[in-house]
Order: structure tokens, then C-alpha cells, then sequence
């Protein structure tokens, strides 16, 4: 694992290999042991790099056989062993046994083509001297990030945008229509960043640039090919089979591995696994001193029953305010992900004794495992009612004296369109809802944008009309994609630590999407059930017989507690004067109301916070 970044300069000019060398200086938590620079005529690459995988050997940039091809890679090819004997065959010499020189001579042997035989998580950066042709590439679910920016006649790349910004070419310009997205999802989802200029390489594409030409394509999608014929053992079979593959070939390490586990159904799935292959594997699990976020016991119970060597670390409010001020920097873009921040303790506790660790990230999409996904079905049956109808149920369920949150959530979703429902219910504001929070001069420069546009947009590329197929793609491209490995990953590699996740194979979610979309989603009761039974003899049964409990994070309590100083100090009037991006008055009613008990406003506070702590490190007053 570990960081890359390079640039192709304008024609005429030479790279300056000074300017590489500053942009990977932005980029060592994300490979502390190693850096590597390769620069030749308008070209510069660099690296810093994480030894997993040829400790003694492997340091990037990696050459062809007469230096003519240099590649530099963020990620692992889980593959390389069996691509490297087929090179081999092909009269193609190796002289490491890292997994990133079967990058270079599968590009030799395939050319672009090359990204179609590589299995794993990576982004990377090939440059062909002879051809003068710059390659860079995304796996295919979207694991490990890849920015660039078009800027002065400079194609600027990295793994992360602080690097980017290292380049004097590149500037940070504020994108107010990114702002509005991050409001409606929690995240800026690809190809767009919070910063004009800035985009990113989406998962499974890939960009060109050749002689003044580039081009990006996508040479992958997640595929729907039901197959009604195999009964439902069939498939529970072939699920262990699979998954004991997957997870085989992410133990290969010349490293320390272990395992994150939260008691959840996807980690137990992939920890059971793990521990039957090698006994006694390390397994990390965070919890709260708050009981119904805490966690703790049901992982405990997995790791007794699958002697594997558990530590535990309890994530406090203390805690919580002393990251609260770098969390822009480990973010280096908005993340309104709660999870951050139990997530990157986590991530420094673990680091201490491995450097690799397996996780269940995956399942709950793929599996349809979210209750949000199963009230998809519920809000098209109330759509579908006469519309004085749905105003008499949603005006008798607001007279209730403490209506439920999500049940609140729920009724004003059924205004939205069709697919932005469910958006509604997953995370975020819609944009009636967040331009009150807005400036004015923030409101008059997005007009009439509508962030929930981007839905149809990543619903475009679905090739199955298949309502529960639109629905696990939609998680897949944006949810998953957009948030919860982009919060994985910069929590993660802000401690030096690479995760590692079998459920994203793209082999197995090939074959997941040969599932028929009924044997996966199949209303609240069912939530995941194939995936359960499929694993029923692996896990216990006090994790089969749990409902669906999200990675919560107690901040509705701190922030009216221990936190309550931290809020007001943050988001406090003239700050958020100063920024000019939110409305103080707006702002401050939301934290009167949640420190005073009135209304629960802890998603919105924290997204504030959040950007708030991410402004002051990468945009001035």
C-alpha cells in the first residue's frame, strides 16, 4: 500500500523532479517506509511507499526489462503469482517478486488491456518512454483513490488531493455545486471533488494520455446476469466457496495480518474464514463505554469461539475532541462519515502489531443488508397511493407526541423523486432542506442545482431493469464507492495501515450478480438471509439472530455532554461567518436545538464540524 503522484508537464517543457518530490512529501502516513522518484522528459513519478508484499525487493518505481516502462502502484494485484508464470511463459523476465512488476510486463503483454488481468485493489501510474503514453488506472470497486486535474497544460495525479494541490499548477477553487453534494450524501461523489479542477478517476476506469490526447474509459462494470436455474443450496455453497478463496489470497503477506471485527455479520463471515485457515490470527474490535453503541461483547464472543488474539479499544469523547482538529487533514476531503473516527483508532491500535488487516466492507451491499434498502419497497407502495392519502397518514404520524426519526425521515422522502428517496433515508439533506443552512451568496452561485441529478446519472450505467439490481448498483457506485471506502481507506492509511476486503473480489461480485435479486433482498425480516444461511455453520448463533446495527458512534450524547464546548466553539457565528459558506443564524439554531434537547441534529452537526475542521486546513478566510 502507499501513496502516488506524478505529472505529465506541458509539451516543451522538462518535469522537474523537485516538484514530485514535494508532492510526495504530502503523502507519507500513507507509506512511511520507502520513497521512489522516476522522472524522463515531461514525466515525473513518485511513490511512498507501505512494504507489504517483497519486503527486500519490491521499492517503486518498477522497470521493464530495459527501462523503457516504469510503473508506480497504491493497492495490491492478489493475482500476481499466478499472471507472473504466464509473463514468464510469454518470455517476459522478472528480476523482484513484487506484485507491481506484473503491472509493467502485462502492460508490454496487453497493453491497455492489461487492467482486464489484474485481480485486486490498486491505482497506478504507468508511464511508456518509448511510446510516450501515460496509463492511469482504477480497480474496480473502488478501493483505492486516484485524483488528477487538468490545470495549465499539466495533467496532475495522485492518491489524494493534498498532492495535488502541492503542484503550483493546481489551484484550491472552492466548488459550490460539490458543497450541495456533500450536503445530499454525506460525500462528493466521482467523478466530482470538492475542489473545481479536481476530479476523480472513477472505479474501473482508466485515462490516456498520449501526444496531447487523453481519453478515460471504463473498462468494467458490475454485471446482472441472474441465473433462475441453481436451488438456494446451490448458491450457499458456492458463496463458502468462494468466499474461502477470496479470503485466501488476501492472506498473503510478507507482513503481520489480522482481522477488524465488530461483531457485525460481514466481519464475523470474513474473520471465521480467516481463523480457519490460519489459526490464531489477531482480530481488533472498537467499542463505547455507551452500551447500545457498544459493540464489544459480540465480537468478544466470535473471537472466544474462533481463538483468535483479541484486543479491544474503547473510543471516548475525549478522544473524539482531541482528533476533532486534524480531521480535516486525515480526511483531506469532507466525509460526513461518523465511523471516521472509532475507525482510525482503531487503525493506530491495530498498526501496533500488524499491517494488514482483512475487513467485511462489501456485504451489506452486495447482500442487500441495509434496512434502507428494504424500505425502498415500502416507499414505491406508498408513492403509489392517491396523494390525499399520503398526506392523512403523514399528517396523523406528525401528531404523534414523539414520532420516530426514521419514521419522520421516511414520510418526507415520499416528495422526492422516485430513486432520491432512498437517498434521503441513507444519509444527508436534500437540497430544499440544506439551502437554508447556505449563505446567501452560497445559495445565488448554485441556483437551481440539484444534486440528486448524479443518482440518474450512476443509474445510467445499470445495464438490469431489475428494481433490487438498480438498488444494490446504486449502493455499490455511490454508498460504497463514495463513502464507506473512501472512509476506510483515509482512515486507514493515516495510520500506516493497508485493509484488505475479500467481499469486493470482483470474481465474487461477479457471481453475486448471477444471484437472483429475490434471494437478496426480501423485505426487513430477511435482511442479508441468504448470506446467513450460507454462513450459518461458520457463525454463531447469537450474530445470526442480531438485527442490523450500523458502526453508531455516540456523538448525539456527547455533543449535549462532553462535546457541547467543541460544538458551540466550531461552529461558532463568527467562524462560520468567516467562511462564508454557511449561515450563522441557520447554524446556530441547530446547535441551540440539539444542546437544548429539542431536536436531534447530530448527522448535520457532525457534517459541519466536519467541514468546518476541513476549511481551516485547506481553504484560508
Amino acid at each position: 500500500m502507499c501513496g502516488i503522484a506524478g505529472f505529465l508537464a506541458p509539451e516543451g517543457e522538462r518535469a522537474d523532479k523537485r516538484l514530485v518530490e514535494r508532492m510526495i512529501g504530502t503523502l507519507r502516513h500513507r507509506g512511511p517506509d520507502a520513497v521512489g522518484f522516476h522522472a524522463e522528459g515531461r514525466l515525473a513519478l513518485g511513490v511512498s511507499r507501505l512494504r507489504v508484499i517483497d519486503l527486500e525487493t519490491g521499492d517503486q518505481p518498477i522497470a521493464n526489462e530495459d527501462g523503457s516502462v516504469h510503473v508506480v502502484q497504491n493497492g495490491e494485484i492478489y493475482n500476481h503469482p499466478a499472471l507472473r508464470a504466464e509473463l514468464t511463459a510469454r518470455g517476459h523476465r522478472f528480476t523482484t517478486r513484487s506484485d507491481t512488476e506484473a503491472i509493467v510486463h502485462a502492460w508490454e503483454e496487453y497493453g491497455e488491456h492489461c487492467v482486464d488481468h489484474l485481480n485486486g485493489m490498486f491505482a497506478f501510474a504507468l508511464w511508456d518512454g518509448r511510446r510516450e503514453e501515460l496509463l492511469l488506472a482504477r480497480d474496480r470497486m473502488g478501493e483505492k483513490p486516484l485524483y488528477y486535474a487538468l490545470a495549465q497544460g499539466w495533467l496532475v495525479f495522485a492518491s489524494e488531493i493534498r498532492a495535488i494541490l502541492a503542484h503550483p499548477a493546481v489551484s484550491a477553487e472552492l466548488d459550490p455545486h460539490s458543497i450541495s453534494r456533500y450536503l445530499a450524501y454525506d460525500f462528493v461523489p466521482d467523478p466530482y471533488t470538492i475542489f473545481r479542477g479536481i476530479e476523480k478517476l472513477g472505479p474501473a476506469h482508466a485515462l490516456t494520455a498520449s501526444h496531447g490526447k487523453i481519453a478515460i474509459s471504463q473498462y468494467w462494470n458490475i454485471p446482472f446476469r441472474p441465473d433462475p436455474a441453481p436451488d438456494e443450496v446451490t448458491w450457499q455453497r458456492e458463496i463458502r466457496a468462494r468466499l474461502d478463496e477470496a479470503v485466501r489470497v488476501r492472506m498473503v503477506s510478507d507482513v503481520p495480518i489480522g482481522c477488524f471485527l465488530s461483531g457485525g455479520i460481514d466481519s464475523t463471515a470474513v474473520t471465521t474464514t480467516a481463523a480457519r485457515q490460519r489459526a490464531g490470527i489477531r482480530t481488533f474490535s472498537v467499542g463505547f463505554a455507551e452500551a447500545p453503541y457498544d459493540e464489544r461483547p459480540f465480537a468478544r464472543l466470535v473471537a472466544e469461539r474462533y481463538g483468535t488474539r483479541h484486543e479491544e479499544l474503547v473510543v471516548s469523547a475525549d478522544d473524539a475532541r482531541a482528533l476533532l482538529p486534524q480531521l480535516g487533514g486525515l480526511m483531506d476531503e469532507p466525509l460526513a462519515d461518523m465511523a471516521f473516527v472509532p475507525l482510525h483508532l482503531l487503525a493506530r491500535a491495530a498498526k501496533r502489531s500488524v499491517t494488514v488487516a482483512l475487513t467485511g466492507d462489501g456485504g451489506d451491499e452486495l447482500f442487500a443488508g441495509y434496512p434502507t434498502m428494504a424500505a425502498d419497497w415500502w416507499h414505491r407502495g406508498f408513492a403509489r397511493l392517491p396523494r390525499p392519502a399520503i398526506d392523512l397518514l403523514s399528517g396523523a404520524a406528525r401528531r404523534l407526541p414523539r414520532m420516530p426519526e426514521g419514521l419522520s425521515d421516511f414520510l418526507r422522502a415520499l416528495d422526492y423523486p422516485p430513486d432520491a428517496r432512498n437517498q434521503a433515508l441513507l444519509g444527508g439533506m436534500a437540497a430544499e432542506r440544506s439551502g437554508a443552512l447556505l449563505s446567501p451568496a452560497m445559495r445565488a452561485a448554485l441556483g437551481d442545482f440539484e444534486p440528486y441529478a448524479d443518482i440518474d446519472d450512476v443509474l445510467a450505467g445499470c445495464a438490469s431493469a431489475d428494481l433490487g439490481d438498480r438498488l444494490i448498483y446504486r449502493y455499490c457506485k455511490l454508498y460504497l464507492a463514495g463513502q464507506n471506502l473512501v472512509n476506510a481507506d483515509r482512515a486507514s492509511m493515516a495510520a500506516s495501515l493497508e485493509l484488505r476486503a475479500p467481499l469486493l473480489d470482483h470474481t465474487f461480485v461477479e457471481f453475486t450478480g448471477r444471484i437472483p435479486s429475490r434471494l437478496k433482498l426480501n423485505g426487513f425480516r430477511a435482511l442479508k438471509g441468504l448470506f446467513k444461511r450460507a454462513l450459518a455453520d461458520r457463525l454463531p448463533p447469537e450474530i445470526l439472530a442480531r438485527g442490523k446495527q450500523g458502526f453508531g458512534v455516540p456523538f448525539d450524547i456527547w455533543f449535549r455532554g462532553p462535546l457541547a464546548a467543541t460544538v458551540k466553539e466550531t461552529l461558532a457565528p463568527e467562524r462560520i461567518r468567516r467562511g462564508g459558506i454557511f449561515d450563522p443564524a441557520a447554524v446556530g439554531r441547530l446547535v441551540t436545538e440539539h444542546l437544548q434537547g429539542a431536536r436531534n441534529h447530530r448527522k448535520i452537526l457532525w457534517s459541519l464540524l466536519v467541514f468546518e475542521s476541513w476549511r481551516t486546513q485547506y481553504l484560508s478566510d
